[in-house]
């Protein structure tokens, strides 16, 4: 279905001579296409229209009938249109680009429609780059959540704690397991295909239910699997919060004594 709307909007665009190219990214790349993917696009123009939701809705209302659709600033890309369109129902992402924008990239896409090579060009020339996450930035804050998720077990604001262990998995831990098993960090996206099932089963103890003891339990494997994966991956130019790390897990087993003794 993916590759049929594609072609479809390639037909669309194709005469237009403000359009340099098409090309797909995310699955398309992988070949892991199936029937639950989202189409991600990049549309490269002449005329800059990322950033402008106008613009953008006149184009994606070209390509079919648009259920709903809106720009992509919650994950730091205004250049990005995300769209539900129907008949078929498709979720389609366009990132909207001049050439000048396409040479920082952080993969490279398949060209799908280009005029004179353009976007060929641009690939063959340059590097896309990944962005990795900071080892340092999160060995800096990792004890500091530690203590705060604590404090709120403390007060038995279950579903902040709740909220915090699953930012550590999604920044943190399956970040790390990627990096660890050579892959794109893409947080948790296909995770159940891409770790082992030994790393699966640690990641789901640090899955919580609404409770003292099994917040804590879900935090305290939180800690193990992180200090774990920071024993494998971080190198010696990494500074470790040594003294942030041990008053921490004292604050977590005194919060622990409390809170179960109390329940």
């Amino acid at each position: 279905m993916q590759e049929d709307y594609a072609q479809k909007i390639v037909g669309l665009i194709k005469d237009d001579p403000q359009v340099i190219g098409l090309a797909a990214a995310g699955s398309w790349i992988t070949n892991e296409l199936d029937e639950f993917s989202d189409l991600d696009l990049v549309l490269i123009t002449k005329e800059k229209i990322g950033g402008d939701k106008q613009k953008m809705l006149e184009y994606a209302d070209r390509f079919g009938n648009i259920l709903s659709a809106f720009t992509g600033e919650h994950v730091g890309e205004p250049r990005v249109l995300i769209c539900l369109y129907e008949d078929p129902l498709i979720h389609v992402d366009i990132k909207f680009l001049t050439l000048p924008e396409f040479y920082s990239r952080i993969e490279n896409p398949v060209v799908l429609f280009e005029r004179e090579g353009q976007l060929t060009s641009v690939i063959n020339s340059t590097e896309a780059s990944w962005p990795m996450p900071d080892q340092q930035w999160i060995e800096d804050r990792f004890w500091v959540w530690v203590h705060y998720v604590a404090a709120k077990i403390g007060r038995g604001e279950y579903f902040e704690c709740l909220d915090g262990l699953n930012y550590f998995r999604l920044q943190v831990l399956a970040q790390l397991l990627h990096i660890k098993n050579k892959n794109q960090p893409r947080a948790l996206r296909k995770i159940e295909r891409k770790f082992s099932s030994d790393e699966l089963a640690a990641l789901k103890l640090t899955i919580a239910e609404h409770d003292a003891a099994s917040v804590i339990s879900a935090l305290e494997n939180t800690i193990l699997m992180y200090q774990s994966l920071r024993k494998d991956l971080f190198g010696n130019e990494i500074e470790l919060r040594a003294a942030a790390e041990k008053r921490s897990i004292e604050y977590l087993e005194a919060i622990k004594q409390t809170v179960l003794h109390r329940n």
